[in-house]
């Protein structure tokens, strides 16, 4: 079933932007240009909102709770404002998720789809499959070209991330807030660190395969 993803935001541009963009993906768009509009608009056929923190009138933050009131579906942040107070302070406000402007479109698109995915009555599929590496969610069990690895928590949720998102680029801010879960402790040299133990383990189960690809300067994906 098609998604509908309620757009709140003042500037056309981005506004636009977006409805194209998430079209494009597969999913219907209703946009709203105010607080108060956004309330209006919002209702039982929207799956998802993605909310500007700047609007005339009521601002973001203080519509986050009327609209969560109004039907409770994942709210998708977004705002330029980088202090880490202030993004707690949105989660205690009833936000789901943070994307800081100008945000990377895999990146949005990634963090929809996870959303998306944790809002659903639908269980998520118990196995992943990307091509002889086999993830099952039930047993957090992994299989590569056959043979049993063993993965750390975090080199699971890692892969499992990847496997996830087979045609995205997974940004190393959505890397840190999916598999680290907004920890303080992650950066890039542990990131880096789980990636390598990651890709020798399954290089050593089958040492002709190349798995996962380096997006420089972005982050990672599976190799196509």
């Amino acid at each position: 079933m098609q998604k509908t993803i309620l757009i709140i935001e003042d500037d056309n541009e981005i506004n636009n932007m977006l409805c194209i963009l998430l079209q494009q993906n597969g999913y219907k768009t209703v946009s709203a240009f105010s607080g108060t509009e956004g309330i209006l608009v919002h209702g039982g056929n929207i799956s998802l909102i993605l909310l500007d923190l700047m609007l005339p009138g009521k601002s973001g933050e203080e519509i986050i709770c009327e609209l969560k009131e109004k039907h409770n579906v994942p709210v998708i942040v977004m705002s330029a404002i980088h202090d880490i107070s202030k993004k707690v302070n949105l989660f205690s406000l009833g936000a789901d998720d943070y994307v800081t402007k100008p945000f990377h479109n895999d990146e949005l698109l990634a963090r929809i789809s996870a959303r998306l995915r944790k809002n659903t009555d639908i269980s998520v599929s118990e196995t992943l499959i990307y091509k002889d590496i086999i993830l099952n969610n039930t047993d957090y069990s992994v299989t590569c070209n056959g043979k049993s690895v063993e993965l750390s928590k975090h080199e699971f949720a890692l892969l499992k991330l990847l496997m996830e998102n087979p045609k995205r680029t997974c940004t190393k801010s959505i890397i840190y807030d999916t598999v680290w879960d907004y920890e303080n402790s992650a950066d890039d040299n542990t990131l880096n660190v789980h990636m390598s133990k990651l890709r020798k383990k399954l290089k050593e189960c089958n040492p002709d395969e190349d798995y996962i690809e380096t997006v420089w300067g972005i982050g990672y994906r599976l190799k196509k």
